[in-house]
């Protein structure tokens, strides 16, 4: 367990009726302001480990770069809370410049359709994986969940090819847990072509173009989609797969991506 992950809290305890005093792990939340060639430009609240990832992933989400190579120099500050970039070209922030963005879903992150025009990716990579793979795929990710497990206050968003998982990252904000993965794929420099990307949380439209961003063409998730991420899905060729839990999941969109043995092939209209 990482140690910045969580803290211990001396919590009062009741459980019919019978009192007990126990330390419990609780999930970690810092604020980090990022501060872009000497400009404040965000300030994220957030679990505060990988923070590297967190801001390599999050300057990428916002259109700021596409590579590695275009930054120049990152300096984190975790005791001060705050993460110094250096681009190698000069930027222009229009509007108002600095920003805060929570750790709560939705509406606390802030949602730049002009943004996510110019960053997002109708996938075009031909990965399939059998249901078979998907279910073994996400028992793996819940095997490795511990810090949920212990505290129940963090999401989780992980990468994973073939039967395995790559790398596996948390946080309070479910945004950030997916910038965190973001930014190790660009340090990394891994292709997306036979990747997939497992969520914790429900599929929204924010989750679905920060896939599309990543260059994911399969997105398993533990949750519930909403009706306008499907519709972002289908439009960007992302196979959305939901409630994937014990031995059943669900193929919203671009079910090619996916197979199995099919025993019936009904179709329920309500």
């Amino acid at each position: 367990m990482d140690k910045n992950s969580t803290t211990l809290w001396k919590t009062t305890k009741y459980h019919h009726h019978l009192q007990t005093i126990e330390e419990d792990e609780i999930a970690r939340e810092s604020a980090m302001t990022i501060v872009i060639n000497g400009t404040q430009y965000a300030t994220i609240v957030c679990t505060p480990n990988h923070l590297e990832e967190l801001v390599i992933g999050f300057l990428a989400s916002e259109g700021i770069i596409r590579s590695i190579g275009q930054m120049r120099a990152l300096t984190i500050d975790d005791v001060a809370g705050f993460a110094y970039v250096e681009l190698v070209n000069t930027i222009e922030f229009t509007e108002r410049t600095e920003r805060w963005i929570g750790s709560c879903c939705g509406k606390s992150r802030e949602f730049y359709l002009k943004q996510d025009v110019k960053t997002a990716k109708t996938i075009t990579t031909r990965i399939t994986i059998s249901t078979d793979q998907a279910l073994d795929l996400m028992k793996q990710f819940d095997y490795i969940a511990e810090a949920f497990d212990r505290t129940g206050g963090v999401h989780q968003a992980a990468l994973a090819a073939g039967n395995g998982i790559i790398s596996s990252f948390i946080d309070i904000g479910r945004h950030n847990a997916l910038d965190k993965l973001y930014g190790f794929i660009l340090q990394n420099k891994l292709s997306m072509k036979d990747k997939c990307i497992l969520f914790s949380g429900r599929i929204s439209s924010e989750v679905v173009l920060k896939v599309s961003k990543m260059g994911g063409g399969i997105l398993l998730a533990k949750s519930a989609p909403t009706d306008l991420a499907l519709k972002l899905a289908d439009d960007l060729h992302i196979t959305a797969v939901g409630f994937v839990r014990k031995n059943k999941l669900n193929v919203y969109t671009h079910d090619s991506r996916i197979y199995g043995d099919v025993q019936r092939n009904l179709y329920f209209s309500k």
